[in-house]
């Protein structure tokens, strides 16, 4: 069975010179893709309690070197700048995630990553960065399948974000096998199993609890490093977890990450798709839409059909992005933080009706479909066929896309010229280095 030491073995031995190029290539996708969310998501006003809250509770002590959060700002201690850096990619719903673990991966990973490997006040190529985020993606998705596995409960992904963040960190420290086996322990048990459904049912600044589960990984390893002792991670050494582990390294699960094209919910996203291929349609005129019926799983059913009051409710909505897709064929950043305002959305809203499809929940979350019915002032109705949206692994997103997002997030708020270099070095990332890469990200 593999447990904790092969997780620790395979850290060690994990390096650019022997990974696939397509692994490679979707490392510095997911690399751009997340700090595109995190730009974007610095724009919210979560964002910036947590970084007010970071920078009076979370500053370095005389034995931490202290370490800006991802985008910059005042330093703080490392723990501080993973929770700023994973709350602030949370805080715009448009990152990575994953089918099988119904979560992300990379929203607490990379933050809690870049702001240990920034502590350690040694170079870090390109490379290193590229080998660290793959392994970040092959652990966390494996050990968000496992706690999905092997619990009832549907949790958050700040639950198995907390391990995965803890082993990276573990290993940038360097600790031995006991005490990487203690990390891991603490963070499984410290970690926020806090359920996922309820913040569904009241959208807020929780989010996906990606913030406090980098905080607590991180926080893990260093309290490891210290003697602090842990439990055994059930998701890592029970038996009935072994299955989850058995391809480390050899099936590379940062392929099957999906990506959004739009800032909510991917379980909105379909039904989002399936209006999109009716509006396409010659003649369709959003002014004479009278009714819209939708059809999907029960999960997309339970998100947000009122019209939202904050942003917070417009990402964990499905009835506003339906209004907004039909209206302008677009979701944006700006929509989320302030579309719901607009007196037409919040008609077309009204004009939505929500169907549980059983056939639907039967493949869920493998799979995720809707299908819409659009009533016409004329009398007329359109019918979709079912939909899945883009992004999937089987259905993905175009290299034009990835970047139009990316431009789209970066640009208002770092203007073109920046946000083109910032993407141009990480497409080139094996050539560079950590710190060439946050000297462009912060200047």
């Amino acid at each position: 069975m593999l447990g904790h030491h092969s997780i620790r073995q395979f850290l060690l031995d994990i390096s650019v010179d022997t990974l696939p190029s397509a692994v490679i290539e979707q490392a510095k996708v997911c690399c751009y893709d997340l700090l595109g969310a995190a730009v974007g998501g610095a724009r919210s006003a979560s964002a910036s309690m947590i970084t007010r809250h970071a920078q009076d509770h979370f500053a370095a002590g005389t034995n931490i070197t202290a370490v800006p959060p991802l985008l910059g700002g005042a330093s703080i201690s490392p723990v501080g700048a993973a929770l700023v850096g994973a709350t602030m990619i949370d805080a715009l719903d448009c990152h990575d995630g994953q089918r099988d673990t119904k979560g992300h991966v990379g929203c607490s990973m990379l933050p809690s990553l870049i702001a240990v490997l920034e502590s350690q006040s040694r170079p870090v190529t390109g490379c290193e960065l590229i080998s660290l985020i793959v392994a970040g993606y092959e652990i966390g998705t494996r050990a968000g399948m496992a706690l999905h596995g092997t619990v009832t409960d549907y949790h958050t992904s700040g639950a198995w974000g907390a391990i995965n963040c803890a082993a990276l960190t573990a290993h940038v420290l360097g600790l031995d096998e006991e005490s990487f086996e203690h990390a891991l322990g603490i963070a499984e048990y410290h970690g926020p199993r806090s359920q996922m459904m309820r913040n569904i049912d009241h959208p807020t600044m929780l989010k996906d609890g990606s913030g406090w589960g980098a905080m607590v990984g991180t926080s893990a390893a260093y309290l490891a490093a210290e003697g602090f002792t842990g439990a055994p991670a059930i998701t890592i050494v029970a038996d009935v977890a072994a299955v989850y582990w058995q391809d480390l390294g050899q099936n590379w699960q940062i392929l099957n990450q999906y990506f959004k094209p739009y800032p909510v919910c991917r379980w909105a996203q379909p039904a989002v798709a399936a209006c999109l291929s009716l509006r396409r349609q010659p003649d369709f005129h959003p002014a004479q839409v009278t009714h819209i019926t939708v059809w999907t799983f029960h999960e997309g059913v339970r998100l947000f059909s009122d019209v939202p009051n904050n942003t917070e409710q417009a990402q964990y909505a499905i009835s506003f992005p339906i209004a907004m897709a039909v209206l302008k064929g677009v979701i944006s950043a700006d929509d989320v933080y302030s579309g719901f305002n607009d007196l037409e959305v919040q008609d077309m809203i009204g004009k939505i009706t929500l169907i549980e499809d059983k056939s639907y929940n039967e493949v869920f979350p493998a799979e995720r479909w809707a299908h819409v019915r659009i009533q016409m002032a004329d009398g007329t109705e359109i019918l979709s066929e079912p939909h899945e949206a883009i992004g999937d692994p089987h259905k993905p997103m175009r290299k034009t896309q990835f970047h139009d997002k990316y431009m789209n997030l970066c640009e208002p708020v770092w203007g073109t010229q920046k946000s083109r270099q910032v993407l141009a070095y990480i497409e080139q990332l094996e050539r560079g280095s950590l710190a060439g890469l946050l000297a462009l990200i912060r200047s």
